[in-house]
């Protein structure tokens, strides 16, 4: 059976964050698709996973009990961000005009409002965010977010706290 060290495991967790954001960048800058409010939530919880990983992964805790707690840290951002993602999934399920839209974009929103407010108008008020403008295998881009952070939680679990230290 092939086993990986935690460092090379966390290191793992990081690339394939960047590499999610990497495409993120490319569909925004190259094939033009402008990120609507959830969709920049779901890059900041992918974000926060990666810089987790890469935190793990040059820290490289000798004790279990560390790594438990970067796995139990990974996981809670990987929680946040499959939250977002299946908000967002529900949201591209209702039919049009039936979820009320935030009205202005998220930096305009930022400038007039506080953070908090923000954050609760666009989980809860996110019209825009149904348009789907891209999918793959019939799937849009929300739930590759879901299932690639499912699968990033599942990883974390495996390398740092089902694992023994390496």
């Amino acid at each position: 059976m092939l086993t990986i060290n935690r460092r090379v495991g966390n290191a793992l967790g990081f690339l394939a964050c960047a590499a999610l954001m990497g495409y993120a960048l490319y569909a925004q800058h190259v094939l033009g698709l402008e990120p609507c409010p959830l969709c920049i939530f779901q890059r900041v919880a992918v974000i926060a996973v990666g810089v987790l990983f890469l935190i793990a992964a040059l820290h490289n805790p000798a004790s279990n009990k560390g790594a438990l707690a970067y796995g139990v840290l990974i996981d809670l951002a990987t929680l946040v961000g499959i939250g977002i993602s299946a908000r967002h999934i529900w949201i591209q399920a209702q039919p049009p005009g039936s979820v009320a839209a935030c009205g202005a974009d998220l930096n305009y929103l930022l400038e007039i409002m506080p953070v908090t407010d923000v954050i609760n108008k666009v989980l809860f008020g996110s019209g825009e965010c149904g348009k789907i403008d891209w999918s793959l295998l019939g799937l849009s881009m929300p739930w590759w977010v879901l299932i690639s952070l499912v699968a990033l939680g599942a990883w974390a679990a495996i390398v740092n706290i089902a694992a023994r230290a390496k």
